[in-house]
């Protein structure tokens, strides 16, 4: 009996003034861009788990009444499910900083519609997906074994 290994993690789809958050990952860790998130823990929520992501990766502060999910990725692959909850907020307070040296080079502000070559593939695809108002996007096999 195959035994599925499920996964739940959240992001965050954060403007301000027409730029969208990101985080640069360390050479280390694919030295891509990608969005604010994690994993959801045990015994929290999702909105929970990205209030907490929000704050221990770029310093900033967002409630959970102001999130709103705008967007569900499903990452499939032979031994394991993911899905991937995006939000939206709406306010947010703080004074952005890169937190997290050994993750993150960078937090810093870009426009949607220049994004950085170096975005991770499923982070462009989601963004294309959301700006063409497609709630649900399915990537298949490509969650390594």
């Amino acid at each position: 009996m195959n035994s599925l290994k499920l996964s739940l993690k959240v992001r965050l789809i954060l403007f301000n003034q027409g730029k969208i958050l990101l985080l640069k990952q360390t050479k280390l860790n694919g030295g891509n861009y990608t969005l604010v998130g994690g994993n959801v823990e045990l015994g929290e929520t999702s909105k929970e788990a990205l209030v907490r992501e929000c704050k221990e990766e770029a310093g900033i502060t967002i409630l959970e009444n102001d999130l709103r999910l705008v967007h569900v990725l499903q990452k499939t692959s032979i031994k394991s499910q993911r899905l991937v909850l995006y939000f939206k907020a709406f306010r947010w307070e703080g004074e952005l900083q890169r937190n997290e040296p050994q993750k993150f080079k960078a937090a810093e502000w870009h426009d949607l519609h220049k994004l950085p070559k170096n975005l991770t593939g499923t982070i462009k695809r989601v963004l294309k997906d959301y700006k063409e108002g497609v709630l649900f996007t399915n990537e298949k096999n490509i969650i390594p074994q």
